[in-house]
């Protein structure tokens, strides 16, 4: 059974356990710490979760955890690709509501990577990822969700003339959130991406619709404190260069990690001040077959390490540790699920010249199939 039949087989038999998202969630809130989603936060999520397919969870979903605040919080993530179940639902909502400006993005970029020949598809495949702001939205506010485009099927590497490439990616994001063309922010993608080092890659690109107007980039695969910081210089980073290396410094001397990759913000007026610094506990590429599957002691050391940030909350690192689980069982009326857990990544925010945030990207992995 290859990938895709796999996951339609899990779709078919997780619509035979429910509708929405919340059916299929709800099953989760024993195994989930009560120190990284609370139980008012929970039940916030399930009712976000209430209006998507329960055919979403054939893909990747996850949380991402604050690590620098106890409030028990979260935000939540899904993924689906296009002709799928999940898919359908989303371009059946945008036929009947013209209102519902989530679907029609959303099926604004399956048809356009669903469309023969598609350009974009060649770079993207037909794989889109939805980001809910829960935990961090203002209060009383249910904002759209961010759309993230990940070029896999053809990555766009630093060195290689892929301009047309990471301009195309950024076109498509803004085109279909219903943004007016923003030329100089579009030659801001293109200059992040000339000035990448060879062999670094564009990971993905993510725009927030209720969020101020940017591309977020997220460029993989540095291989040295020194790279990334003339980089930065290279793209004109209005921040503190300074500052970021005093971070990578420290853990650097802590642990032997794979260097971070950034998150920047592509915006009208240049590089945004904002730095992610994106950190795993191994190397990974999105064509690995064993893109999710850690060690379950991979992530020890890093974790460790980051316990020696004053910012960071011990005991959220030590229940984010625990997530971490070997392939456990789902039972339900259609069936067994194989479920595995583990986290994506590690974020550590700079803002205001100074390390302001850090959050964990925890991610679930169901199937139905072989069950």
């Amino acid at each position: 059974m290859n990938f895709d039949e796999g996951v339609a087989l899990t779709q078919d038999r997780l619509a035979e356990m429910g509708s929405t998202m919340d059916q299929l969630l709800g099953n989760f809130r024993c195994r989930i710490s009560p120190l990284l989603i609370g139980n008012s936060q929970w039940k916030s999520i399930l009712g976000c979760v209430s209006r998507l397919p329960i055919t979403m969870g054939a893909f990747p979903l996850g949380f991402e955890v604050p690590l620098h605040i106890r409030d028990p919080q979260a935000d939540f993530g899904a993924s689906m690709d296009g002709g799928t179940r999940a898919a359908a639902y989303f371009q059946e909502r945008a036929a009947n509501d013209t209102t519902d400006e989530t679907a029609r993005a959303v099926t604004c970029l399956f048809e356009r990577t669903d469309a023969e020949h598609s350009s974009l598809r060649g770079i993207i495949g037909r794989k889109l990822m939805l980001e809910y702001d829960i935990g961090s939205a203002p209060e009383g506010m249910t904002p759209l969700p961010g759309i993230f485009l990940r070029p896999g099927d053809r990555p766009i590497i630093g060195g290689c003339g892929q301009v047309n490439d990471a301009a195309m990616v950024a076109d498509a994001l803004v085109s279909c959130l219903g943004w007016e063309s923003d030329r100089a922010m579009r030659e801001t993608v293109v200059r992040a991406y000339l000035a990448q080092p060879g062999d670094t890659r564009m990971d993905s690109f993510g725009a927030f619709p209720s969020r101020s107007r940017a591309i977020r980039l997220a460029v993989m695969g540095f291989e040295s404190q020194k790279q990334i910081c003339n980089y930065l210089a290279d793209i004109g980073w209005s921040g503190q260069i300074a500052v970021v290396e005093s971070v990578i410094s420290r853990l650097i001397e802590r642990v032997n990690v794979a260097m971070p990759g950034i998150n920047l913000d592509a915006q009208h007026e240049g590089i945004g001040s904002t730095l992610g610094l994106t950190m795993t506990a191994n190397r990974r590429y999105t064509k690995d077959p064993r893109y999710w599957l850690d060690g379950l002691t991979d992530w020890e050391a890093l974790l460790e390490a980051m316990s020696q940030e004053n910012l960071v909350l011990t005991e959220k690192l030590s229940a984010v540790s625990d997530w971490i689980r070997e392939p456990t069982t789902l039972f339900s009326k259609s069936g067994r699920f194989v479920v595995l857990r583990g986290i994506h990544h590690i974020k550590l925010v700079i803002s205001a010249n100074a390390l302001e945030k850090a959050k964990a990207y925890v991610f679930i992995v169901i199937s139905g199939a072989g069950c």
